[in-house]
C-alpha cells in the first residue's frame, strides 16, 4: 500500500532529540525551541517567532493577542480545518463565512467586504496548499476597516506572495509542523509577528500566565502569575526534531517539488481532454509543494476515483467537509452570501500521496492507475 502521507527522517533529527536529552531539559524553550525561532525569524525577516505545541495553539495565542472579545465577528473561508474557527469562538467570537475562489479554494477577496458590520474584528486568509490569498487586497481592506487580520499559514510555511513569507504579512502568522507537512516536529506551530509591542504579552499568555521568560533572562527574580495563559509550549524533542529538518528545508522543497512536478507534468492531458482540473499558482506566488490535488467532475466521482485507487493499494484523500455545513459551524457561525463555490469544488477536490520518500516508481505507479482510470 502507497501511504497517503509519510513522515520523514533527513538529517540529525535523532541525533538532536539524544543532544536534547543529554542536555538535561526536555522542557520548552531550551536550545533547540530557540535555533528554530531564529532559523525562522532570519529566513522569513520576521521579528517574533514563538514555537507552540500546534497551529491550533498559535491560532488561539493570535486571537487571544488579536483581542477578540464575546461578540466580535471574523470573517474567513468555510473550507478549513476546524481550528481557523475554533480558537476564535473559544474567545466568543461569532465566525462569519465567506465563499471560496474555485482556482485557488481560498478565500474570495472581492467578497470579504460586503461580509464585514459594525461586529467584525479580524479577517482569516487561509493559504490553501501553500498557495498565497490576495494578501495585497486583504490588507487594503484591513486597514480600511481598522481590522486585524490572521494568516492562517498552517499549509504555507515556506511559501511566498510577492517574495514575502507567508505568515508575515498579516498582523499574526500561525505555521504547523504538524506531521503531514512539510517540516515537521509531529505535532506543533508557531507564532510569528512583526510587531514588538506584542512579544511581552505573547510570552506571558505562552507560559501559562507568568513571566517566566523574563525570570530565565534574569529580568526578574522570581516569576508570578500575570495574566490569562497557557500551556503553548512544545518540549525540547519536539523543537530538535524540527530543527533537524529546517536545516534540510532545501532538500525537503527540491524533493517535494519534484513530487509536484511529476503529477502536474503527467496529468496534463487529462485537463487537456476535460477529465480533470489541476492546481493553479497565480502571479505572484511561489508555493511550496504542500500538496497536489486533483479535481474531478463531481462527488460521485471522486468517491469511485477513491475506492478503485485503494483497491489498487493507493491511499488518497479528500479534505475538509465545509465547516458551515457541519453542527457546530451552524451554531457558532454563519455564511454570508451564497455558497457558491464552497461545496461544489470540496467535494470535487482529492489528494494524491504526497511525501518526501515517496519513490518515482510510486509516483509512476499512482499517475499509471490513475491514467486508467474511467472519469
Amino acid at each position: 500500500m502507497i501511504d497517503f502521507n509519510r513522515p520523514a527522517i533527513v538529517g540529525n533529527e535523532l541525533n538532536y532529540i539524544r543532544d536534547a536529552v543529554n542536555q538535561g531539559m526536555l522542557c520548552g524553550d531550551g536550545k533547540y525551541t530557540k535555533l528554530c525561532s531564529a532559523w525562522m525569524k532570519e529566513r522569513f525577516a520576521v521579528s517574533q517567532v514563538f514555537l507552540t505545541t500546534s497551529c491550533t495553539h498559535a491560532l488561539e495565542m493570535a486571537a487571544f493577542l488579536s483581542d477578540i472579545q464575546p461578540g466580535d465577528e471574523v470573517i474567513m473561508p468555510s473550507y478549513t480545518f476546524v481550528s481557523t474557527a475554533d480558537a476564535f469562538v473559544l474567545r466568543g467570537a461569532k465566525v462569519v463565512f465567506v465563499d471560496i475562489r474555485p482556482d485557488t479554494m481560498n478565500i474570495d477577496e472581492k467578497l470579504i467586504e460586503q461580509a464585514i458590520t459594525e461586529k467584525t474584528k479580524a479577517i482569516v486568509p487561509v493559504h490553501y496548499a501553500g498557495v498565497a490569498c490576495e494578501m495585497n487586497k486583504i490588507m487594503e481592506i484591513a486597514q480600511k476597516y481598522h481590522l486585524k487580520v490572521v494568516e492562517d499559514a498552517a499549509q504555507g510555511v515556506e511559501a511566498y506572495y510577492y517574495g514575502r513569507a507567508l505568515g508575515t504579512i498579516g498582523d499574526f502568522g500561525c505555521y504547523s509542523f504538524h506531521e503531514t507537512k512539510n517540516y515537521t516536529m509531529g505535532e506543533g506551530g508557531a507564532l510569528v509577528f512583526q510587531k514588538n509591542e506584542y512579544q511581552e504579552k505573547a510570552e506571558i499568555l505562552r507560559e501559562k500566565g507568568t513571566d517566566r521568560s523574563k525570570f530565565f533572562r534574569g529580568q526578574v527574580d522570581k516569576y508570578r502569575w500575570i495574566d490569562y495563559g497557557s500551556s503553548y509550549l512544545p518540549s525540547e524533542m519536539n523543537a530538535a526534531y524540527l530543527y533537524a529538518q529546517l536545516e534540510e528545508c532545501e532538500k525537503i522543497n527540491r524533493k517535494r517539488h519534484q513530487i509536484y512536478d511529476y503529477y502536474h507534468t503527467n496529468l496534463e492531458n487529462l485537463e487537456e481532454e476535460g477529465k480533470i482540473e489541476r492546481p493553479c499558482v497565480p502571479e505572484g506566488c511561489v508555493h511550496n509543494a504542500h500538496m497536489y490535488y486533483i479535481k474531478v467532475k463531481d462527488l460521485q466521482t471522486r468517491t469511485r476515483l477513491i475506492a478503485y485507487l485503494k483497491e489498487n493499494g493507493i491511499c488518497a484523500a479528500f479534505h475538509y467537509v465545509p465547516l458551515h455545513s457541519s453542527p457546530a459551524g451552524q451554531k457558532f457561525g454563519r455564511f454570508n452570501g451564497k455558497d457558491v463555490y464552497t461545496t461544489k469544488e470540496s467535494e470535487r477536490l482529492l489528494r494524491l500521496p504526497m511525501f518526501y520518500d515517496l519513490s518515482v516508481q510510486d509516483q509512476e505507479y499512482i499517475v499509471d492507475k490513475i491514467q486508467k482510470f474511467e472519469f
